[in-house]
């Protein structure tokens, strides 16, 4: 049997995707991950989501719709983590092209639907942002989600919108999305996250990252993103809901504004409008801002020195963990430095690594420090 999985906003919904099928449908079906090819700067430095004429060695899945298997590569500048994906889980990556607005990606999902002809198909956000009205201050990325929830609501199949980690995002208020949810669907346990712990070794989704830490017991605040927002990690954490497509989109007035877009500029227009902004914005604004910034040598002194005044500043705010993401971007270093950071810390304080996290309750305050 097959299954189709919708990863409404790329990036680490992809890897949850993963962990899904493996937690709800077993090893026996196989499982299509249909995702953006839309990854964060530090991975991609070209601003937005990639088309299939971004890639070399694509294969085709349907007219409109290609595969990323691991002999794959993004054609440079871009970059992609879907061919490593590929690469490392068992899983089926189909690519959504965005670029002819949601009525290209409601003929990509019925070319799929009637191919592969699946036993069911779900529409997985990692977070509950897709549940947005679009006005909240705490919105960061409304429109990927706003695409992929248009589209499938116009699709003539079943679809089951699931939300997976509630308020793990950080982009809306916890208790709001809980407001939200539907049935409990599944609690996530520490064997559920095995398909993915080497992905998140590499992976920088800080979602999906604190999504599988929770399933394997870690519980406490961890601050993330570049603004050091504070995130709960709790028994309902690890958990996926249930939510009704129909009612997800009446409350998403991004989603609603875009149904019979043709273009993704289109969709960026309405953005705008909607919630005051586009993503690809942001990313075009960032990716000038560090188009010049230099990877200098990391001095490990210094920044062991600078780490520990972070660490007890953070556990003065409450902070139990911290994500890597979060540790580079606080040490003011540029996000190419992240896995060097993370290399020299896990061997130098292996003890802190609560995987994928940084666990600052393991060490007493000051003891970072050389």
């Amino acid at each position: 049997m097959t299954r189709l999985i919708v990863a409404a906003g790329g990036g680490g919904d992809a890897v949850a995707a993963a962990m899904l099928a493996a937690a709800l449908y077993g090893d026996e079906d196989r499982a299509v991950i249909l995702t953006y090819a839309w990854d964060r700067l530090l991975v991609d430095p070209v601003p937005g989501p990639r088309s299939p004429s971004d890639f070399t060695g694509l294969e085709p899945l349907t007219r409109s719709v290609w595969s990323v298997p691991a002999e794959a590569h993004p054609i440079a500048p871009a970059g992609s983590t879907l061919p490593q994906l590929a690469a490392e889980l068992p899983h089926t990556f189909a690519l959504i092209n965005p670029y002819n607005g949601v009525e290209g990606l409601v003929r990509q999902l019925e070319e799929l639907v009637s191919h592969l002809e699946p036993t069911s198909i779900d529409l997985l956000d990692v977070g509950g942002d897709i549940l947005a009205r679009g006005d909240e201050p705490t919105l960061k990325s409304p429109l990927a989600d706003a695409l992929t929830l248009a589209a499938c609501y116009q699709v003539n199949a079943p679809i089951r919108l699931l939300i997976a980690g509630p308020g793990l995002d950080g982009e809306l208020p916890l208790a709001t999305v809980h407001s939200l949810l539907g049935p409990l669907v599944h609690t996530f346990t520490a064997k559920d996250a095995e398909p993915i712990n080497s992905i998140l070794e590499w992976h920088p989704s800080e979602a999906t990252g604190m999504l599988a830490a929770t399933a394997r017991g870690v519980r406490g605040i961890c601050e993330v993103r570049d603004a050091g927002l504070p995130i709960p990690l709790t028994d309902d954490s690890p958990t996926v809901h249930e939510v009704d497509l129909e009612t997800a989109l009446r409350r998403n007035e991004l989603a609603g504004a875009i149904l019979s877009t043709t273009t993704l500029a289109e969709a960026e227009t309405h953005s705008r409008e909607v919630c005051g902004h586009s993503e690809i914005d942001y990313e075009r604004n960032k990716a000038a801002q560090l188009k010049d910034q230099l990877a200098e040598e990391l001095d490990p002194g210094i920044m062991l020195s600078q780490l520990g005044t972070f660490e007890d500043e953070a556990r003065r705010r409450g902070v139990t963990h911290t994500t890597f993401r979060r540790l580079t971007e606080a040490l003011n270093l540029p996000g190419s430095q992240r896995e060097t950071l993370r290399t020299l810390l896990m061997e130098t304080m292996p003890e802190q690594y609560a995987a994928p996290l940084w666990d600052l309750t393991a060490t007493e305050p000051g003891t970072s420090s050389p």
